[in-house]
């Protein structure tokens, strides 16, 4: 398995005579698979709500979606299942599959009951995934219908974020219309995973099924983008550092102890990018191709029982020219649009809660047109609908916000087939 890392300026040409300039650098970071790769083993724990609102089609359709993945791991592959109401239990301990049918049984006695603590779940989720997470891709789904009515938020946070130190990856799945989408979106940002919103009992079964699909695809894990910047260039101040697909997520930047710039990727999908994008800031530069930065990637290769594996240091630079001329990259174009378009949402919700209606309704609109621009013709609808919704005195429905927030992170996929 190989790493492809390939960075990109939204503009390659830099005007000699300009005191400073800004530039979007983005960096594409995959796995390439090759003939001779294996595949890892897959380490997945479910952490179930089973509370009382959960009861009938609801906790029905989680039991059904969650014993077709039992079908779809193979030998070798681990399984955890954590159940939460206001307490928490370890339903299957984390296990390879052998039996599944007895794995079944466990599922099907689940019955819908008591609160929600979501952050006890979490934890002994966690607890259960790094049990067996030594060369397998680790992945948990957090699923709930609720708010964190018997837990502790900024603990679940915690939480999260130890699981990422663990280099363990977390996706939230929301079900219904009452689950907290900041907490959901915030452990899966730490986690690295995907937020996802199941608003009818049946579509459990498909979401379950496409965030397999998407595991499947993870080759490499516990990867670092490193890099540094040469004299002269610098980082922005204020948010420089966001990914923007497969997912948009703000990421925090650390300091290696070679004073790179480090920023956790988590695990890397075949032939899916992962993109970043860096705002920098360009000083005065002579006249040439000048050197601006250093990119490089490290990694694990579970299937190879390697770690800490490093690519080749690649430089990135710019064209300096005398008679400046802009050298548009669109792929890098398509990033930038991606990020306003999350952020504009994330403006948008700040002034709902500030309850200016018609500040929300204008960044909504504002988001609209820029996911067309990008041909999101999908985010465009809804972010258009919430606008105008909000301009004709409505307010926004539970489902309506949730919706925006998704689209404000991702490209709509097709749902796959059953």
């Amino acid at each position: 398995m190989k790493v492809s890392l390939q960075p990109a300026l939204n503009d390659g040409n830099l005007d000699a005579n300009q005191l400073s300039s800004q530039r979007q650098l983005s960096i594409s970071i995959s796995a390439i698979a090759e003939t001779q790769d294996r595949s890892a083993p897959i380490n997945l724990c479910l952490i179930l709500d089973h509370s009382g609102s959960m009861n009938g089609r609801a906790l029905e359709n989680v039991k059904k979606a969650a014993t077709r993945l039992v079908d779809k791991l193979k030998n070798g592959d681990r399984l955890s299942i954590v159940a939460f109401d206001h307490r928490a239990k370890v339903l299957v301990p984390n296990q390879t599959i052998e039996d599944p049918e007895h794995i079944k049984q466990q599922i099907n006695r689940l019955t819908a009951d008591g609160g929600t603590a979501i952050d006890e779940g979490l934890r002994l989720g966690i607890e259960e995934l790094a049990k067996g997470k030594k060369d397998t891709i680790s992945q948990a789904f957090l699923l709930t219908d609720g708010e964190n009515e018997h837990g502790d938020n900024n603990r679940c946070l915690k939480f999260a974020q130890l699981a990422a130190s663990y280099n363990l990856t977390l996706n939230t799945l929301g079900f219904g219309d009452n689950w907290n989408q900041d907490v959901l979106e915030k452990i899966a940002d730490a986690g690295l995973g995907t937020l996802s919103y199941i608003q009818k009992p049946d579509q459990a079964i498909d979401e379950f099924s496409r965030l397999f699909s998407r595991i499947q695809t993870v080759g490499l894990t516990n990867a670092y983008l490193l890099f540094s910047l040469l004299p002269n260039v610098r980082l922005a101040e204020l948010k420089p550092i966001a990914q923007v697909a497969p997912d948009t997520i703000e990421l925090p930047l650390q300091q290696e102890a070679d004073g790179r710039f480090a920023v956790r990727l988590g695990d890397l999908m075949k032939d899916v990018e992962r993109v970043i994008l860096a705002n920098i800031y360009l000083g005065q530069l002579p006249s040439g191709r000048q050197a601006i930065a250093n990119v490089q990637v490290r990694y694990d290769d579970p299937a190879q029982n390697q770690v800490s594996l490093l690519t080749s240091n690649l430089p990135v630079y710019a064209n300096v020219v005398e008679r400046y001329q802009a050298d548009l990259n669109p792929q890098v174009q398509q990033s930038i649009l991606a990020l306003a378009k999350y952020r504009q949402t994330q403006l948008a919700e700040a002034k709902l809660q500030q309850g200016d209606r018609t500040g929300a309704a204008t960044m909504l609109q504002t988001a609209a047109k820029t996911a067309l621009q990008m041909g999101d013709t999908g985010a465009a609808t809804v972010l258009q609908t919430s606008a105008t919704q909000l301009q004709a005195g409505g307010d926004l429905s539970e489902s309506d916000r949730k919706k925006t927030r998704i689209v404000s992170k991702t490209v709509l996929q097709d749902t796959p087939p059953k």
